[in-house]
């Protein structure tokens, strides 16, 4: 499968904007189109932490975590969890999960979360195996 690394996305570069728009295509059908101001804008943020998943020199993966505090408790949310087509099934998936959750852990105490279509079968599968559980709570959004 060759070598294998996650790394934090904390310097520009204009080189993985292809291959995360189209990482994007393959987890959603809204039409977004990542552009070097935004990808800048995610990589300057404070509260967003990009990483990407690379099989040698090429990008397999990706996954955010957005890390913010409320009243409530300090909390973390995972968002864009995609694996590109290609390299299913080799358990990235799996690696890039359990890299933000010990990447979390150093922040503890902290309040880890995710969302997930009920139809990715496998995503929650791989969710519940690695120790999260379910809620029941409605999701709401809005698009400003």
């Amino acid at each position: 499968m060759g070598n294998i690394h996650i790394e934090r996305i904390v310097e520009m570069d204009n080189a993985l904007i292809s291959p995360i728009n189209s990482l994007l295509r393959q987890l959603t059908s809204r039409e977004i189109a990542l552009t070097e101001s935004s990808l800048r804008q995610i990589i300057e943020d404070d509260a967003c932490r990009l990483f990407i998943i690379y099989c040698g020199h090429e990008v397999a993966g990706m996954l955010s975590l957005g890390i913010y505090s409320s009243p409530t408790s300090r909390k973390a949310w995972i968002e864009d969890v995609v694996v590109d087509k290609k390299h299913r099934g080799k358990g990235l998936g799996r690696q890039l999960l359990q890299h933000a959750i010990n990447y979390t852990r150093e922040l503890s105490p902290i309040t880890l979360m995710l969302t997930s279509n009920p139809a990715r079968m496998e995503a929650n599968a791989l969710y519940r195996s690695e120790g999260f559980e379910q809620r029941c709570t409605n999701v709401y959004k809005m698009e400003l």
